[in-house]
């Protein structure tokens, strides 16, 4: 398998040093990104670097996972407009556990394996060298000017904030990493988003001026969304791998949601599909949008990788549930139902409260499922709110217990597909 056709044809290539598609026919070559450890869990923007990895593992190569433990405390200045605030080192720590075991659910770990996938971590490194050594060993070889060129520091020089040092030797860090890797692990491929390419470029120059060794790198472009909003982000934050951060559901709901063109992309990029199935499934979405193949495949595809069959499963039968209704009632939502929909945001209410009738502003605003009555109110006018599947548009709606479901909860949609599940207590 031709790796850089692959990925080539599913639009996952936009920059490539010279020379890397014929080093990686020519042997079985060890390749790494990092991740940013500025969290617990990884969102879907990780997953383009994970399936990256994982391609190169299913191309026979060697998939090393780089986790910045060192790096983290510094704060990468790729695309920030500010710095960010460093983290202290019990909480890289939690971020550094979390994210090594997700990545161990989408690469082979087995040690049998000739090309088994390693997890390492630049902390390891980085903690016995000194100041002093790494500027005379290290930092010797990169000019400032050299740095100074790369666009990431460029408009950070240019712009209000300005950037600090500890930022500006981030690239050098990296750059480091690679090198670091090149002789302990034979590394000759580093990978990672565009926005990372002047960090990697710095890595290649680094690994030859140092040690004189060969060293490849290509990118991937940046994930957008065709209405310029940006990817992975929806009201309610960031869309994470966690099933705890985003449920299951949630998260299978974000990719069923996806517009036409960002689908038939997104259906190349997070799947394995062959070329021919992506061709024949969006062949037959051109013939009936409206059933919305690309978007059901893309989902099963990607929720079934992240989160396995099983949680694909229910989050399938939530959807159904909550979108398939009778024309009158909710009737087919039993009290089982509603207490173990998966990915539904709980809150309680007073009993007495709407028992005695409360304004839907209100309760939606006391609730949380708005964040003030004024949002509710514009909400509610603009036909954004359902009360048990039903719309509803009167600002001055009294809600009672006439409206409990099974005499316990009232089911509050806002917008197309938030739930809300709220218990009279």
């Amino acid at each position: 398998m031709n790796i850089i056709e692959e990925l080539s044809w599913r639009g996952m290539i936009q920059d490539m040093m010279p020379g890397t598609e014929e080093q990686l026919k020519k042997e079985v070559t060890t390749g790494y990104i990092g991740f940013d450890p500025t969290a617990t869990s990884l969102h879907i923007g990780s997953l383009v670097p994970i399936l990256l990895l994982m391609h190169l593992q299913k191309a026979g190569h060697k998939p090393l996972a780089l986790i910045g433990g060192a790096t983290g405390m510094i704060g990468d200045p790729s695309g920030k407009s500010e710095e960010r605030n460093l983290l202290d080192e019990n909480t890289l720590e939690q971020n550094v556990s979390g994210i090594k075991a997700q990545l161990e659910r989408f690469l082979n770990f087995d040690s049998n394996l000739p090309n088994a996938a390693e997890i390492v971590n630049n902390y390891t490194w980085f903690k016995n060298i000194s100041f002093i050594d790494f500027l005379r060993d290290t930092g010797k070889h990169i000019t400032v000017n050299y740095m100074m060129a790369k666009d990431s520091v460029k408009k950070r020089f240019e712009g209000e904030v300005g950037i600090s040092y500890t930022e500006f030797a981030y690239q050098l860090m990296q750059g480091y990493d690679y090198y670091w890797l090149s002789e302990n692990k034979n590394c000759k491929l580093q990978m990672g988003g565009s926005d990372q390419w002047g960090n990697i470029t710095t890595g290649t120059e680094l690994v030859r001026r140092k040690s004189g060794k060969e060293a490849f790198a290509f990118t991937c472009p940046l994930i957008k969304k065709a209405d310029g909003t940006k990817f992975g982000k929806t009201e309610s934050g960031n869309v994470w791998l966690d099933a705890e951060r985003t449920s299951p559901y949630q998260f299978y709901q974000f990719w069923l949601n996806a517009s036409d063109v960002d689908a038939a992309n997104w259906i190349k990029i997070f799947t394995f599909l062959t070329k021919e199935e992506v061709e024949s499934l969006l062949a037959q979405h051109a013939q009936n949008p409206a059933d919305r193949l690309v978007q059901k495949k893309l989902a099963e595809e990607v929720t079934v990788l992240v989160h396995g069959r099983e949680k694909y499963d229910q989050a399938v039968a939530t959807t159904q549930k909550l979108f398939t209704k009778n024309a009158d009632n909710d009737s087919e939502l039993t009290l089982e139902d509603l207490e173990n929909i998966e990915g539904i945001v709980k809150a309680g209410y007073e009993a007495a409260k709407i028992k005695e009738g409360v304004n839907i502003v209100s309760l939606l605003a006391e609730t949380g499922v708005f964040a003030s009555k004024g949002e509710a109110r514009k909400m509610v006018q603009g036909g954004g709110v359902s009360i048990n599947r039903q719309k509803v548009d009167d600002i001055q709606a009294t809600i009672t217990d006439s409206h409990l479901l099974h005499d316990k909860y009232i089911l509050v949609q806002k917008g197309k597909r938030n739930y809300y599940l709220i218990q009279a207590q």
